[in-house]
């Protein structure tokens, strides 16, 4: 099967990189059709520590314009998506073997000030001894620093950037595999197969970006034909939740003896969220899982600090991602730089434009160094505009949360307060269009579990391009830490049962 029509942009990967830069372009009138061969945020953005963080660490690195960068992102993206982004605070204990005192103060400093930030407050000095931030601490440290950064809802910003794509006019086609990509007269020819029917068709597109991620080098091997390209450093990062160590607000960020640091972080409300992990991988990254050592090293790592050691068997979860950094020649993995590399192909014909690296929180100004590289190469000039465009869903203040939650508890009483907080978390203004018309917790359907209910799940479908259960219960929402065996049968037999309707 063959699609008549001429794209102007055919983008590669259903992450945050191709999401945002199919955001992008089509606002900027450019016809656009990105093909994911899983599930939107199936790869490295959904297994991130969950941060839009300036790099606090980086600064060592001398990595001094991500960081500014990165900084100025923060604000960019709370003010655009405070419904899955918010404000998070962080506790830096002083540990005497480590990093002295000044050296942690002039970094914070520059961390201050280095970027723009008006929205989130400084840094401060914190009694260990007498702050409640301390007292799940071992009692040997006793002075520390709080710093400012902030929480995303790593998958739901991808899924996001998805959707505003799409209501702008661009196609996402999920689940959907590139087989090959020949220039063709001066344009591209796209094989595509759908992974669910097995069903081909031809798209034709005057330029291509591969935002593949850790599949930027197979993509070019495979599909396009560069024999051996090697680009990238494949990194994985490792995560551990376990029950909640504290019941404040606060996040941990501790220093370890190897140079590296670890978050502990609030996560889900019932847990927290400890990682991450650097070290080399070899193999598909579609394969990637948490290993023995890693374990080790993360319960050892936050152990050393929390007064109640962290142990393998409190562990209720664990993920795995690869990062695909800018293969820079460093020597160890935590040293790889962070930041992005965009190459044209030097091919002659057909444009195509590779992105080699990057991270969640300057994915918004990859895709705007992106789109310089579409314009050169179309011809056409187009101002920016996503630095001041809400992503749906995100049209509110961003100090206005509770606001909008006491609003949708009063549109719908009949909701749990927890619910109504959590639909706002996760789809803010649009919470109404899922609730509808629903006058009852009878109006919401079939009960998964743990609040989630068939209307909730039928709106995922039909608004998110959820297909399966993991779609739903790890991506879209969290419920998965919450669900039974069961209860997720259940949830796959629904969704199995409206795909085939």
């Amino acid at each position: 099967m063959a699609e008549d029509k001429l794209y102007d942009v055919f983008v590669i990967g259903g992450g945050i990189n191709g999401c945002g830069i199919a955001r992008d372009a089509i606002g900027r009138g450019y016809s656009v059709f990105l093909a994911e061969m899983n599930d939107l945020a199936s790869g490295t953005s959904s297994w991130s520590s969950k941060l839009i963080h300036g790099g606090f660490r980086y600064l060592e690195y001398y990595e001094f314009r991500l960081v500014r960068e990165s900084l100025s992102e923060r604000e960019v993206l709370l003010a655009n998506a405070p419904h899955i982004i918010w404000p998070m605070r962080f506790v830096l204990p002083h540990h005497t073997d480590m990093r002295p005192a000044w050296l942690l103060r002039l970094g914070l400093f520059l961390y201050d000030h280095i970027g723009t930030r008006k929205l989130l407050p400084g840094t401060t000095t914190v009694d260990l001894k007498t702050s409640p931030v301390g007292k799940p601490l071992k009692p040997i440290f006793s002075k520390g620093f709080e710093y400012s950064d902030c929480w995303v809802n790593d998958a739901r910003l991808v899924v996001l950037n998805a959707r505003d794509a799409a209501d702008r006019g661009a196609v996402i086609r999920t689940r959907t595999e590139v087989v090959s990509a020949e220039r063709q007269d001066g344009v591209w020819a796209v094989t595509l197969a759908d992974r669910m029917t097995g069903v081909r068709q031809t798209v034709k597109a005057r330029l291509i970006v591969n935002a593949g991620g850790p599949w930027v080098d197979r993509i070019l091997s495979g599909v396009v034909g560069r024999n051996n390209a090697h680009n990238v450093r494949l990194v994985q990062g490792s995560h551990i939740v376990v029950p909640k160590l504290h019941d404040h607000d606060r996040a941990y960020i501790f220093q370890n003896g190897d140079g590296r640091i670890i978050f502990a972080m609030p996560y889900e409300e019932d847990f927290t969220l400890i990682g991450t992990t650097d070290q080399d991988y070899e193999g598909d990254p579609k394969d990637v899982v948490i290993t023995d050592p890693e374990i080790d090293y993360l319960c050892a790592a936050a152990s050393e600090y929390f007064a109640k050691p962290v142990e393998r068997q409190s562990i209720v979860w664990t993920y795995s991602g690869v990062r695909p950094l800018y293969d820079d020649g460093a020597s160890a993995a935590q040293e790889a730089t962070r930041d992005y590399v965009l190459k044209p192909d030097p091919a002659e014909g057909a444009p195509l434009l590779n992105i080699f690296g990057g991270k969640i929180t300057t994915a918004r100004k990859l895709a705007e160094s992106m789109l310089d590289l579409i314009e050169a190469r179309l011809g056409k000039k187009s101002a920016p505009w996503t630095h001041r465009a809400a992503l749906p869903g995100g049209d509110f203040p961003a100090d206005g949360f509770e606001d909008q939650v006491t609003q949708l508890y009063s549109d719908y009483p009949f909701l749990e307060p927890k619910q109504a907080r959590r639909y706002v978390r996760q789809y803010g203004t649009r919470a109404r269009v899922l609730l509808g018309e629903a006058k009852s917790v009878a109006d919401l359907g079939q009960d998964f579990g743990y609040g989630l209910y068939g209307r909730e799940v039928d709106y995922l479908m039909v608004q998110e391009w959820a297909l399966e259960a993991a779609d739903v219960i790890w991506r879209r929402t969290k419920r998965g830490l919450r669900l039974t065996p069961e209860q997720v049968a259940g949830l796959e037999a629904y969704m199995a049962a409206k795909t085939t309707a």
